[in-house]
């Protein structure tokens, strides 16, 4: 029985994180993630303050005195970076992290966006310019999303997600960061509630190099890092409409020797640099854009999926032009 829970706690944990989720627990309750789009529907508006009224010590109270006040500051909506042409790389990230930060860590427990990760790399942009349009608190998986559209113009910088599983007190953390890689040098840009373990500079020389940088922050709050899992190259394209690989290597920490997570990450380092070089499935021309991969699409919408005819061998395509139209009647393509 204690078998069967544990492998089903540790189910639970890799669903939340393939959901978007940061942590097991976000102030010793569930996380939510708002699912009806903004505006906020009223059922998510009210969940949202119910919850802020549980992990806030005046929670009850704050929420009301912020509800009804008629004269609460106007929140400044942060300047999408812009750049010079000597502006050099580490500048423009830089100026991308501060843009970050300025739209504030979201506390309210309650992440405003809804990222799937299976999503294609196209739709994941749409919600990208959507969190630049309401300039809304973000949480670590948005900081993630939005690092990867707002460096897609910038060629010579390779992105990849890295994520990390903590542990403290006997419950799981997770947490991700957009790991950069430029010229021989490691970064990473992100949020987080703790100033450490979000932006990097390019500053390290090997991924072995940041992973231990984390490592030791984590150490700093008493958290054990358990595993990190690590993604391949993100395209640049932002109408691709391929799927992000999050979990390319998944590594855990305290099973590995020093000597061993380093070859592992040398490996997980070569493997990045080979896709490099692999040409990108084409983009979908501008109509079938406007309808594929959308945020708003249904959930129920129906997936293409390639067609038989197409996977065969070519001497096995020569027979079915050989049948006749009466054999075909009943026969289609889908496309």
């Amino acid at each position: 029985m204690l078998r069967v829970t544990m492998g089903s706690v540790e189910q639970r944990d890799e669903e939340q994180e393939d959901e978007g989720e940061e942590e097991l627990r976000d102030g010793g309750v569930p996380f939510y993630v708002n699912r009806g789009g903004l505006p906020v529907d009223e059922e998510t508006w009210e969940r949202m303050w119910r919850h802020v009224a549980r992990i806030h010590p005046n929670g009850e109270a704050l929420g009301k005195e912020i509800r009804v006040a008629s004269d609460l500051p106007k929140i400044p909506i942060p300047s999408v970076p812009t750049y010079q042409p000597t502006n050099t790389i580490p500048q423009r990230l830089e100026a991308i992290q501060k843009y970050i930060r300025e739209l504030q860590y979201n506390h309210t427990g309650t992440q405003f966006f809804e990222i799937k990760k299976s999503r294609p790399l196209t739709a994941l942009m749409d919600i990208a310019k959507e969190m630049m349009r309401e300039a809304l608190p973000i949480k670590c998986l948005e900081a993630v999303i939005l690092g990867i559209y707002l460096t897609n113009n910038m060629p010579g910088v390779e992105r990849f997600p890295l994520s990390f599983q903590s542990q403290f007190s006997g419950n799981n953390f997770h947490h991700i960061v957009l790991g950069v890689h430029i010229g021989g040098r490691f970064g990473a840009l992100g949020i987080s509630r703790r100033e450490d373990l979000m932006f990097k500079p390019l500053e390290f020389r090997t991924l072995m190099d940041l992973v231990q940088e984390f490592e030791g922050a984590y150490r700093g709050y008493w958290h054990t890092l358990r595993k990190v899992r690590i993604g391949q190259y993100v395209s640049h394209d932002p109408h691709s409409v391929e799927q992000i690989e999050w979990k390319h290597s998944i590594l855990d920490v305290d099973k590995l020797t020093k000597e061993e997570l380093r070859k592992e990450l040398e490996r997980h380092t070569r493997d990045m640099r080979l896709k490099i070089g692999k040409p990108a499935p084409p983009s979908p021309t501008k109509d079938r854009r406007n309808s594929m991969g959308s945020p708003l699409r249904g959930p129920s919408s129906p997936i293409r999926r390639i067609s038989r005819v197409e996977r065969r061998p070519s001497g096995e395509k020569k027979v079915l032009e050989q049948k006749s139209a009466t054999d075909m009647n009943g026969y289609q393509i889908r496309v």
